[in-house]
């Protein structure tokens, strides 16, 4: 049995890990104001957001072309495996992660932080 919550620390944040099964995963984001995630898409990990605080700028996929928009507390945003996205914190940010349980599903396109695929 796992032991959770677990929190791993990320040079934007953090992430506090507190469900994983074998069917869902999860995840609260501690998302630093001006800090962004890398560009990044998932093979296999679909994902739905909902923000529990702060100001989000979601970039994403849609049809082809990056669109950005704003999320504000109380509204979530479904990301499909295969679409490209990035969150950036316009204010301090606590997102609520709940997704497939592929926690090492992350292609990154482009990354502040200077990481690479996983």
């Amino acid at each position: 049995m796992k032991r959770l919550p677990k929190k791993f620390d990320k040079p934007w944040g953090y992430e506090l890990l507190y469900a994983h099964t074998e069917a869902y995963v999860g995840k609260i984001l501690h998302l630093q104001a001006g800090h962004r995630l890398s560009l990044q898409y998932h093979r296999l990990k679909d994902e739905t957001i909902y923000l529990l605080k702060g100001l989000l700028e979601l970039e994403m996929e849609d049809g082809g072309e990056m669109v950005r928009r704003e999320i504000t507390p109380g509204n979530c945003c479904h990301i499909p495996p295969g679409t490209k996205h990035r969150m950036r914190a316009l204010k301090e940010c606590r997102i609520l992660e709940v997704s497939t349980p592929h926690l090492t599903d992350v292609v990154r396109l482009e990354d502040d932080y200077g990481r690479e695929d996983k």
